[in-house]
C-alpha cells in the first residue's frame, strides 16, 4: 500500500506527543502525591509568599489559556490551514503537556499549613486519592484512549485512510457522569491529608478551570452532537447520577 509522504512524519510526531504527555502524566503523579524525591507541589525552591503565590498564579493561568484557546473550533479551523487535521489532536496533546512540565517545574511552594488529616483519616484520604488515579487512566480507556491522545490519528494518516472521529458513545463511567476524567481530577485535588497554602491554590485554581472548561466543553458539544443534549439530561456533570441509561 502506497503511503502519504506526510503520513510517516505525522506518526513519528502523534508518538512524540505521546511520549511527551507519558513523561508529564508520571510527573502530575509525583508533583500532587510527594512520591520520591522529585520536586513537588508542597517541595521546590523558596521564594518569598507574594512572588511565590505571582509565579504560581501565572503558571496556572497560562495552562488554561493554552487549554481554553486550542480546545475552541475556531482555533482548529485556523490551525487546519497550515497544519494537517491528523496532527492537530497530537499537537494540543503536546502543548499541554509542555504547560504542564513547565508548571511542575517552576512552581514555587507555599508551604502554610491548612489541614493534617491524621491517622486513619489520612490514609482514608490517601487511598481515596489514589483511586482518582486509577479512576483518570482508566477513563480514556472507557472512550478511546488513542483517539483521545492522537495515536490513532496519525496511524490513519501513516496508512492513507480518512479520519471521521469516534462515535458517541457513553460506556462505563460515561454512563452516570458526563466527565469523568474531570471528576477523578477532583477528587485527587481534594483528597489530600496534608493541604498547604500551595496545594490549596492548586486545587482551588484546578477546580475552577475544571468548572468553566465542562461549561465551555459542554457547549460545543450540544451544537456538534445531535444527542448529547439528551444525554446532558441522563447524566451528572462532574458529580455522578446513579440511575439506568
Amino acid at each position: 500500500m502506497n503511503r502519504s509522504p506526510n503520513g510517516g512524519a505525522i506518526l513519528v510526531f502523534s508518538v512524540v506527543a505521546y511520549a511527551v504527555f507519558g513523561l508529564a502524566l508520571v510527573w502530575a503523579v509525583l508533583f500532587l502525591t510527594g512520591v520520591g524525591g522529585a520536586p513537588w507541589v508542597d517541595r521546590g525552591t523558596p521564594e518569598p509568599a507574594a512572588v511565590a503565590a505571582i509565579v504560581d498564579l501565572a503558571l496556572l493561568a497560562l495552562f488554561a489559556l493554552q487549554h481554553s484557546v486550542m480546545a475552541r473550533g475556531s482555533f482548529k479551523r485556523r490551525l487546519s490551514q497550515i497544519l494537517p487535521q491528523p496532527a492537530e489532536r497530537s499537537l494540543f496533546v503536546l502543548a499541554a503537556s509542555l504547560v504542564l512540565i513547565a508548571l511542575f517545574g517552576f512552581w514555587r511552594p507555599l508551604p502554610g499549613q491548612v489541614w493534617n488529616a491524621p491517622g486513619a483519616a489520612g490514609g482514608a484520604l490517601v487511598v481515596i486519592a489514589w483511586g482518582g488515579w486509577i479512576g483518570l487512566v482508566a477513563s480514556t480507556f472507557m472512550i478511546d484512549h488513542l483517539d483521545l491522545f492522537g495515536l490513532r490519528q496519525g496511524w490513519r494518516a501513516f496508512r492513507r485512510r480518512e479520519y471521521g472521529g469516534p462515535p458517541f458513545q457513553t460506556r462505563w463511567f460515561y454512563r452516570w457522569v458526563r466527565h469523568p476524567l474531570m471528576t477523578s481530577f477532583l477528587v485527587i485535588f481534594w483528597a489530600v491529608p496534608r493541604m498547604t497554602v500551595g496545594h490549596l491554590l492548586f486545587s482551588a485554581a484546578g477546580s475552577g478551570y475544571i468548572l468553566v472548561g465542562t461549561w465551555l466543553e459542554e457547549r460545543d458539544l450540544t451544537r456538534a452532537i445531535p444527542e448529547y443534549a439528551d444525554y446532558r439530561r441522563r447524566a451528572g456533570r462532574l458529580v455522578p447520577r446513579l440511575r439506568s441509561s
